[in-house]
């Protein structure tokens, strides 16, 4: 049986099968994604109206591949007030917004306690309003701070009212890759096991990765594959977001740019690596739309949402900073020939456009 007839098959392949699928022909590689996507998902394409807020970009970490934190290539560091966090949120939930996704940088003087009281402020006055918040690289962060493990940490996020986890911080679980380009922040073994506690307490949340930028096609695949193997003991991830490195105000210092070539071969690769998750994000703000559009035929099935603020892949050169208009998000799915559906934050339909 060949390769391509073993993925028809609906067969798990391997490690080494995995990396050989680079070697494939786009489009039938394409074809082979598709097929997948076809079967778990028909013609849907997935978004929801969702607002992302960033709360400060003050960091006492430096990943080299950041443009976000407060540096020498951002020396514009801010932190909002409570005060202005309910302010944004009053103003998206009376717009119908139903998700706020809340990450920022690891800063050492907004605590522990500045989050949570943010967050139950928010759930005590919208309490259908779903809250995506921390992820795991801030859990750890603060699990150091105040001297607590993961499971407390945990715990105090969901007395608070956070629902779900955003899959953010997990970049290349590769060791010597992620020693690279971001020493000291959370491990890879540290990242999964914050998601797996997650997990354990019937939460749900996402997981990324961080692609294009000094990282090997094996290195990719691995990272799948520590997906894969953790999603098979706690089912417990949505949605699987590989994240478009973006290569401005940072200290990479990547000088060849990926191709759109290796971003669908990577797309196409992630849906047949990961047959256990449900659910393939092109993520629009590191990808461009067109791009995440296209991605829709080789193998993705979502393209996050309208998210109408974006701080943290703008600042590195990402044409996001403003989100996307309802009605021109829903036209642009449904002119490149698929149906737009409209989910919650945990992939229950709510509307098809």
């Amino acid at each position: 049986m060949t390769l391509v007839e073993k993925i028809r098959a609906g067969q798990r392949i391997n490690f080494d099968e995995a990396v050989s699928l680079y070697d494939l022909d786009i489009f039938e590689l394409g074809m082979l994604a598709n097929e997948i996507r076809e079967k778990k998902h028909a013609n849907k394409t997935y978004f929801n109206i969702n607002r992302h807020i960033n709360p400060t970009n003050i960091c006492k970490d430096v990943c080299k591949f950041c443009a976000y934190s407060a540096s020498r290539k951002n020396p514009k560091p801010y932190t909002l007030k409570h005060e202005e966090i309910i302010d944004i949120v009053d103003d998206v939930v009376s717009r119908g917004i139903k998700e706020v996704h809340i990450v920022s940088a690891h800063n050492p003087e907004t605590g522990l306690d500045w989050y949570t009281t943010v967050f139950s402020k928010i759930k005590a006055k919208y309490p259908d309003l779903h809250i995506k918040a921390l992820t795991a690289a801030e859990i750890h962060f603060l699990s150091e701070e105040y001297d607590k493990t993961y499971d407390e940490i945990i715990d105090i996020m969901i007395a608070n009212g956070v629902d779900s986890l955003p899959g953010g911080g997990a970049e290349i679980f590769d060791e010597e890759v992620r020693d690279f380009i971001c020493k000291g922040k959370v491990n890879s073994q540290q990242w999964l096991e914050i998601h797996e506690k997650w997990h354990s307490r019937g939460k749900k949340s996402n997981v990324t990765m961080l692609f294009g930028h000094i990282e090997e096609r094996k290195h990719r695949v691995d990272h799948m594959m520590r997906i894969r193997e953790l999603q098979d003991r706690t089912g417990g991830f949505n949605c699987f977001i590989p994240l478009v490195y973006q290569s401005e105000n940072n200290f990479l210092n990547v000088k060849e740019f990926m191709t759109a070539n290796e971003i669908l071969k990577t797309m196409a690769v992630s849906r047949i690596v990961l047959d256990n998750v449900e659910n393939l994000k092109a993520y629009w703000v590191t990808s461009t739309v067109n791009l995440a559009l296209v991605s829709q035929e080789f193998g993705a099935n979502d393209l996050d949402g309208t998210i109408e603020k974006e701080s943290i892949n703008s600042a590195a050169g990402a044409k996001s900073a403003n989100g996307v208009g309802l009605e021109e998000f829903t036209s642009l799915i449904k002119n490149s020939g698929f149906s737009p559906v409209e989910r919650d934050s945990l992939y229950n339909e709510l509307k098809v456009w």
